[in-house]
Order: structure tokens, then C-alpha cells, then sequence
């Protein structure tokens, strides 16, 4: 299941620092644009408390948790989509994300220079949202002689040519149709065919200085402007300290700053909740592991990620929850003694942190 969440943003904006200390890679963070020009894909481990816990449980070390990618995708620039700067294989690679992750520059430093000469979030954020848009209308606009031949032809319904338009209309008041889904005033799995680039959801993270960490009252106005998407606000340079660190210091770092977690490890929960993932484990002596699947997968669905035998085949399901697995300290003895065990079926929809061993047979298929 390769989701990914594409990272966009102006030029100079700590995109490619942000990167590097999500993957751990060095690729090439210059100070001056275009220095990503070919798409950098990082995988991320995403943070799950439940899983040393287990593995301490059934006494195993091998621990597999369910990642995140992430590709770092060239900077944009006013007029991408007419094809400045790297415009076109920017827009490419834009459509096969599944997600965008927008980061947005909210930080004062004379040394790196600013594309447009100045820091104004809502100035950056209406750059790419309008290239975005811009292409977008580009893409009903070719589609629509095609799409009233067919509505004369009554290939299509009426219905979707209304969408259609009604997705027009929000694109040309300059809006998103992330942000009018979002808020209940459009579906957009209704033109899903047409794979507009602004009907991917949004995570905007906001790069901000050390004292902007803890300013809330800024945050909750920046948070204000990109709702009802989700905003997170981190210091790609001290996210990218941290990634130099062990554990126990890179814990003290973030103490110190009075941070709970580091952005990154927020960031690639909310791309993996935006992503509408959810997680099953399996826990046994070999390894623990997290499995990822898409919200509302019924349990022959998840068994099919572990192998496509596992759902042609698929009997039932042994599940425990996460919870009463901890509290019997992993006894299966107890657990089957307390009926904390379920037995469950082909219709059963997965919950996050069920643990689960499928039964299945081979010959069944």
C-alpha cells in the first residue's frame, strides 16, 4: 500500500531541511531554487508507542512499524502552471501524490533570501494554492467538450456535469476543493475521474523560529487561516538537530523547548490519519508488527495485506484488542479465560490496534 504525501512549497522555505531530517537523508538543501529538481522519496517510521511495549510482552526484539512517504518535490514558483521555473514536472509530480503537504516559510532570517522578498504565510500559501487551481480549470476546461458531447450522447449523467461545473465555480472564486469538502459544501469523489490536484487533502506545516514554537497566540491565527485543514508548526533546523542525536538527548533537546514530540513525529501521524490509514498489529515471538490499511477495511482486507492467500482463503479472524492484550501481559491463556478473545467474520471491519492472528486455508481458493 505506497500512499504518498508530496511536500511542496516556495523556494528557500526549509522544504528540503524538513525532508532531510524526516529521512535522515542528505539530499541537497542549498540556499538558492530549484536545488531538488529530481523527486526525493523518504520513508518514515511512524511513531507507535504500543509497539516496544508488545515486544517486551511476547520477548521479541524485531519491531516493524507502519511508515509514512514522503517525496520532496521541486520548489514552485508564480506561473508553474504555464510551465515556469520547473513547473510542469512540479504539477507531475503533484498528481501522483495522494496528499499534499505544504510547507510555508514563517520565519525572519536576512541570510536566506525570500523568493518574493518578503515572509507573508498567506502571501506563500495563495502562490501555490493558485498555481494549483489555475491548473486545475485547465483540466475542466479540456475536459468539457468531451463531457457535453457524452451529456448529449447520455453517456454521462446530468448529474455529474453538474458537479463538474459546481467544481468550476469554487475553483474560480480561488478556493481549493480540499478546503469545500472539508467543509461539507462539495463531494469530491463526485468528479474523482478528473484527479484535480486541489481535491488532494492538505497539511500545511508552518516553519517557524525558536520563539515562534511558543507563541500560541500566532499559531492558533496561522492555524486559523489554512482551517479546517490541519496546521503543525516546527523548526525544520531544530527538527534536523535532533535527527543528529540519540534518544535520550534528542528527549532532554525537546524538554528544553518544552516540546511533548517533535514535529516530525506529528507530522507523519497527521499525514497518515490524512492519508486514511489505520493500523492492525501482529505480535509473536518472530516480530511485532504494524500493518497498514485504509480505514474501514473488513478483516479479509487486512489479512490480504499480509498475503493475497490469507483473504481467498480466509476463515475468521482471532482478535484481542490492544488494551486487554496489555493487561493479561500477553497470556493468551488469560486472555481466552477472560473471553477478551473474539472469533470474528468476513464482515467485521478492522479497528485501530487489533491485534490479530487470520486463520486461513490454502485450498479454499
Amino acid at each position: 500500500m505506497s500512499l504518498t504525501i508530496g511536500i511542496v512549497g516556495l523556494p528557500n522555505v526549509g522544504k528540503s531541511t524538513m525532508f532531510n531530517a524526516l529521512t535522515r537523508n542528505n539530499v541537497l538543501a542549498e540556499n538558492y531554487p530549484f536545488a531538488t529538481i529530481e523527486p526525493n522519496t523518504g520513508i518514515v517510521p511512524l511513531p507507535d508507542d504500543r509497539l516496544p511495549i508488545l515486544a517486551k510482552l511476547v520477548h521479541t526484539e524485531k519491531i516493524v512499524p507502519a511508515t509514512v512517504t514522503f517525496v520532496d518535490i521541486a520548489g514552485i514558483v508564480k506561473g508553474a502552471s504555464e510551465g515556469e521555473g520547473l513547473g510542469n514536472k512540479f504539477l507531475a509530480n503533484i498528481r501522483e501524490a495522494d496528499a499534499i503537504c505544504e510547507v510555508v516559510r514563517a520565519f525572519e532570517d536576512d541570510d536566506i533570501v525570500h523568493v518574493n522578498g518578503k515572509v507573508d504565510p498567506a502571501d506563500d500559501i495563495d502562490t501555490i494554492n493558485t498555481e494549483l487551481i489555475l491548473a486545475d480549470l485547465q483540466t475542466i476546461e479540456n475536459a468539457l467538450p468531451k463531457l457535453e458531447k457524452d451529456l448529449r450522447g447520455r453517456k454521462i449523467e446530468p448529474a455529474y456535469m453538474d458537479a463538474v461545473k459546481e467544481a468550476k465555480t469554487i475553483l474560480e472564486t480561488g478556493e481549493t476543493i480540499d478546503k469545500a469538502a472539508r467543509e461539507g459544501r462539495f463531494d469530491k469523489e463526485s468528479v474523482y475521474d478528473l484527479h484535480l490536484m486541489s481535491a488532494k487533502p492538505f497539511i500545511y506545516v508552518f516553519n517557524v523560529d525558536d520563539s515562534e514554537l511558543q507563541n500560541k497566540e500566532l499559531q492558533a491565527k496561522l492555524a486559523a487561516s489554512v482551517a479546517p485543514a490541519p496546521a503543525i508548526f516546527l523548526n525544520a533546523q531544530f527538527e534536523a538537530d535532533l535527527t543528529e542525536l540519540d534518544e535520550d538527548d534528542a528527549r532532554e533537546m525537546l524538554a528544553d523547548a518544552g516540546l511533548e514530540e517533535s514535529g516530525l513525529d506529528q507530522l507523519a501521524r497527521v499525514g497518515y490519519d490524512t492519508l486514511g490509514l489505520s493500523t492492525f498489529l501482529t505480535a509473536g515471538e518472530k516480530e511485532v508488527r504494524a500493518w497498514q490499511i485504509h480505514k474501514g477495511y473488513t478483516a479479509p482486507q487486512a489479512a490480504g495485506v499480509i498475503h493475497t492467500d490469507f483473504e481467498k482463503g480466509f476463515i475468521k479472524a482471532d482478535i484481542v484488542s490492544y488494551d486487554d492484550f496489555v493487561a493479561a501481559e500477553g497470556s493468551m491463556a488469560k486472555i481466552k479465560e477472560e473471553g477478551k478473545l473474539r472469533q470474528e467474520g468476513r464482515d467485521y471491519v478492522m479497528q485501530d490496534g487489533d491485534i490479530v492472528e487470520f486463520k486461513f486455508n490454502v485450498s479454499k481458493h
